[in-house]
């Protein structure tokens, strides 16, 4: 079990090709995940002005590197950006969990 106690925290989940970049869903995880106490980097914040993906994604794995914890929100397995956030997390020996799942069990 990850621990609940994460120091960073990054946010993982689909972006590209959804309507307003899926910022919604993010800024709502986001408000929960600092409302219990952890830093969270988001990566709708890294990048408010877009890019080409390449450059999000490079601005965005740079951030990652400074985080202990990988938090996904729905159907990150559908992104192909956030598939790669959480493989470089996995190989790194990162924490990687459910975004939902680090809530509900805080909110215990």
């Amino acid at each position: 079990m990850p621990p609940t106690n994460c120091k960073r925290v990054y946010l993982s989940g689909p972006m590209t090709s959804l309507p307003g970049l899926n910022f919604p869903p993010f800024a709502a995880m986001i408000d929960s995940l600092r409302a219990g106490g952890h830093t969270v980097t988001n990566p709708t914040e890294l990048n408010p002005d877009g890019g080409s993906w390449n450059d999000r994604m490079r601005r965005d794995i740079v951030s990652l590197m400074e985080c202990d914890t990988v938090a996904t929100l729905p159907d990150w397995e559908h992104s192909k950006g956030a598939r790669l956030e959480v493989l470089i997390a996995e190989r790194l020996g990162m924490t990687v969990v459910n975004a939902h799942d680090l809530v509900t069990r805080e909110a215990v």
